[in-house]
């Protein structure tokens, strides 16, 4: 299918104009060709009129027109391109107790310096999305290839109060699951990275998270950000948030996955090392003015020879 700029798609109206103008023309020199009432001696000091062919060059040239025209509108095409749609989820814990400076600068910004830094070093094939999570989980970033809009989110982040670590896996799965079109009955190889201190407070339970990662055959590797003796002041008060590393690995085992801590993140590799491959397409508008204005120009070459092949000049 072929797409117009609808902006310039007002010079085609040009087209039936030059013609009618074409059509007026002959109809005055047929006019004026009747004035002669001797056509006897008319035909012996006119040339011998060339017929259909003084029509043929005319034909062409506003052919070439309407393709010139055509290409000035920058016509597009749709174009079915190939992409891997192995697929990659970064969920990252914004709760409150990330606030914690135990893990310098604090958890938090640990934890987005190693969401950036793993989603930096993806291999160009995977298709990345963002996932944030405190009192419930909301995707910030679809799955995409497109790195830079990925990074640019973490980068919106802002705390808030409870963790739902369980909701985060569930929208992760969705985000997997709606990838494109064929995703409900086919969905992407895929893995979940979520970066939390731990501890699931509010939404659907770890278990229920587990359920269903496996149910999805989707691995969830965790990485555990804090230590035993975090604290976060909250409304005044000094509150104790110790990091939970038993439930992140409870997580990350039951699925398949990998759990880690801040210190060894960088080990993430493992993490997208035995993902498949699973070919899709993405649909993709391509420029094809230079299709047309290349036919245009053929159609002048045709006009031209005609012109100069049977009347010794050019239209």
């Amino acid at each position: 299918m072929t797409f117009l700029s609808p902006d310039r798609l007002w010079l085609l109206a040009l087209a039936p104009i030059l013609a009618g103008l074409y059509v007026v023309l002959q109809m005055r020199r047929r006019n004026y060709a009747v004035r002669f009432t001797n056509l006897a001696l008319l035909s012996q000091v006119a040339p011998k009129r060339p017929g259909w062919r003084r029509h043929v060059a005319a034909a062409l040239f506003l052919i070439m027109i309407v393709l010139m025209m055509i290409g000035f509108a920058r016509p597009a095409s749709s174009v079915k391109v190939p992409r891997d749609r192995a697929t990659i989820m970064v969920a990252v814990d914004v709760s409150l107790s990330m606030m914690a400076q135990d893990v310098p600068p604090n958890r938090m910004e640990a934890a987005k310096a190693a969401a950036k830094k793993f989603i930096r070093e993806l291999p160009s094939r995977f298709n990345v999305g963002v996932v944030s999570f405190a009192g419930n989980a909301n995707l910030i970033a679809a799955p995409s290839a497109d790195r830079d809009t990925a990074i640019a989110s973490l980068d919106q982040l802002s705390l808030a109060k409870r963790t739902a670590i369980g909701e985060a896996v569930f929208t992760s799965l969705q985000a997997i699951r709606t990838f494109d079109t064929q995703a409900a009955h086919d969905p992407p190889p895929a893995h979940i990275v979520l970066l939390s201190d731990g501890d699931n407070t509010t939404g659907r339970s770890v278990q229920e998270a587990i359920d269903a990662s496996r149910a999805a055959h989707v691995p969830v590797s965790t990485i555990a950000f804090g230590t035993p003796y975090g604290t976060v002041d909250i409304e005044g008060e000094t509150t104790s948030v110790s990091v939970n590393k038993e439930a992140l690995k409870t997580l990350a085992t039951s699925t398949q996955g990998k759990a880690y801590e801040a210190a060894d993140a960088g080990q993430l590799r493992d993490v997208y090392a035995n993902i498949g491959s699973s070919l899709g397409f993405k649909t993709e508008h391509r420029d094809v003015a230079a299709r047309y204005t290349g036919i245009a120009l053929l159609f002048a070459l045709a006009a031209g020879g005609a012109s100069l092949v049977w009347f010794s000049r050019l239209p």
